[in-house]
């Protein structure tokens, strides 16, 4: 029987996807609750948190608090490529945090260590882009070669739908934040599958699904609200709803794709980062539609309560 019971733990273990994530949180709150959806997935390896875009060692510690209110700190966390030094949009909560006496492991070339992980790994890893693409650039830069070994899950574009249902596509954040990362990262020879506005811009928990979450004692669940209860833009949503989770949908399809519908669009990035639809543009596959967006919102309860 413990031949047996050893042999299913190895097999799962051997059936974990390895995720890299690479996030500009602290900026949107919706970073936090793709994190929190990470962790409680237990279909994923996630094995390392690199930190993008302005401010990084802030953000930084910002995930290190997050990890060890949510009881994860065997996750090692990597600083990305500091642009700036815009002040986090969790400062309340992250109050004077410091790394001083976290447990976990830092690694302050985040962007190396990325790279280090994708040529270590047996199986492709996937590396889930929620913000910006500069460390993605940057590591491409470093090591081309990585992606022969990876493929991209990101939060990009729009590509017929805009922001909250606006029936014209416009250009997105993290495309328009660094067009030339954006453009580099189309460039290099991997698999690209991106959930676009389309599909991510107008994602909330509203209402009973919101209140399940608000209400759970899971230290996933609570570090997320706490979070959300203290970001500076909480104001301007409603107070049983979400904000829009925009990175959701590209942690979820880091795990799953079976609930959305993906299709192959070639796309080219223009000047103002809008993601174009062109024929002569970069094969990218593209969750358009959604096949079941109830059943999505109930998984995401459950990864953050269960």
């Amino acid at each position: 029987m413990h031949l047996i019971l050893a042999s299913l733990l190895v097999v799962a273990s051997a059936a974990q996807t390895p995720v890299i994530l690479d996030t500009d949180i602290g900026d949107d709150i919706d970073d936090t609750w793709a994190l929190a959806m990470l962790l409680g997935s237990p279909e994923i390896d996630l094995k390392l948190i690199v930190t993008a875009s302005t401010d990084t060692p802030t953000k930084t510690r910002l995930v290190a608090k997050i990890l060890e209110s949510m009881g994860r700190t065997d996750v090692p966390i990597g600083t990305g490529v500091k642009t700036g030094s815009d002040p986090i949009n969790q400062a309340k909560w992250l109050g004077d945090n410091t790394l001083d006496r976290y447990k976990g492991t830092v690694h302050e070339d985040g962007v190396g260590k990325m790279i280090e992980m994708i040529n270590a790994s047996k199986d492709k890893v996937t590396l889930c882009v929620i913000g910006p693409q500069t460390n993605i650039k940057a590591a491409l830069e470093r090591d081309p070669s990585i992606a022969q070994k990876a493929r991209v899950v990101s939060m990009a574009g729009s590509v017929y739908i805009g922001y909250d249902g606006n029936p014209e596509p416009q250009p997105e954040f993290n495309v328009f934040r660094d067009v030339a990362a954006a453009r580099a990262v189309f460039a290099a020879p991997w698999e690209i599958t991106i959930a676009p506005l389309d599909t991510c811009g107008a994602l909330r928990l509203i209402g009973e699904r919101y209140e399940a979450v608000k209400k759970s004692a899971n230290p996933r669940a609570a570090t997320t609200i706490a979070n959300y209860d203290l970001w500076v833009n909480r104001h301007h949503h409603a107070e049983n709803s979400s904000s829009i989770l925009f990175d959701t949908e590209a942690a979820y399809l880091s795990i799953d794709e079976s609930l959305c519908e993906i299709q192959t669009v070639n796309l080219v990035i223009d000047d103002k980062g809008s993601t174009v639809p062109d024929e002569k543009g970069r094969p990218v596959r593209c969750a358009l539609k959604w096949k079941n967006r109830d059943a999505f919102e109930k998984l995401l309860v459950k990864r953050l309560t269960e």
